[in-house]
């Protein structure tokens, strides 16, 4: 086979759950502004369904992803760290001291670690501003807990502390989250999944442009069974 008839075999492929009236292209007549029509996620959207979103997109990008409730969120951090075989953890300015391992050492990016130090870290814990469920995404926005960009992307592993009530249901959602940050022109990091790339001869290298592994944890504050509750239902 051709790589043309490859390429179109596999556009073919792609569109076929298209409907057949849907248009082909952006008509100006049509949509003046196809911003206004952008979907939103509902906003009277159950909780637990949006967890439960976000957890099956966030996996399907080679991520660890796992839940826990908050008086579990130090033993699931130490079983991380234990399987990673981390012995030093980097956290950021402002990180909750609550939520550290108590038997990990803990180096802290206050004042600013130097990069040689960063790219032999074993691990960075960090939180997040906000975590998309309909892409599986997750925002870092530079704010406390969350630190410098080159802080989560120069350790070979990060992990992401998500707590439920930060996760919202489509790009919209989240852009409107972080409008304070944009106004204080903190940088954004997005992540979704592991670093990795395809562009030399599409053979796929992970670590190229941040860590190589994550994991994340979505955390439901103590006794919050309703977050949980879909999966349970299904």
């Amino acid at each position: 086979m051709s790589d043309r008839a490859l390429v179109l075999g596999r556009i073919r492929s792609a569109l076929a759950d298209v409907p057949a009236d849907e248009p082909s292209a952006w008509s100006w007549a049509e949509d003046p502004d196809p911003a206004a029509a952008y979907r939103r996620g509902r906003r009277d959207e159950d909780r637990a369904v949006l967890v439960e979103r976000f957890l099956e997109r966030c996996g399907e990008y080679s991520a660890t992803v796992q839940r826990c409730e908050e008086p579990s969120l130090v033993a699931a951090l130490t079983a991380i760290c234990e399987r990673h075989a981390v012995r030093t953890l980097l956290v950021p300015p402002g990180f909750d001291e609550h939520r550290l391992p108590p038997d990990l050492a803990i180096e802290r990016d206050d004042p600013p670690l130097s990069v040689e130090r960063l790219d032999i870290g074993d691990a960075v814990l960090t939180g997040c501003a906000v975590a998309i469920a309909e892409t599986g995404t997750i925002v870092l926005d530079g704010g406390p807990g969350q630190g410098r960009r080159a802080l989560s992307l120069l350790p070979d592993l990060h992990v992401v502390i998500v707590d439920a009530d930060r996760i919202v249901s489509g790009v919209p959602e989240g852009v409107d989250a972080l409008a304070a940050a944009v106004t204080e022109r903190r940088p954004l990091t997005l992540i979704s999944g592991p670093s990795a790339t395809s562009d030399i001869e599409l053979t796929r290298v992970e670590g190229v442009h941040g860590p190589r592994r994550l994991e994340v944890l979505v955390v439901a504050p103590s006794g919050e069974d309703p977050y949980w509750a879909a999966a349970e239902r299904g």
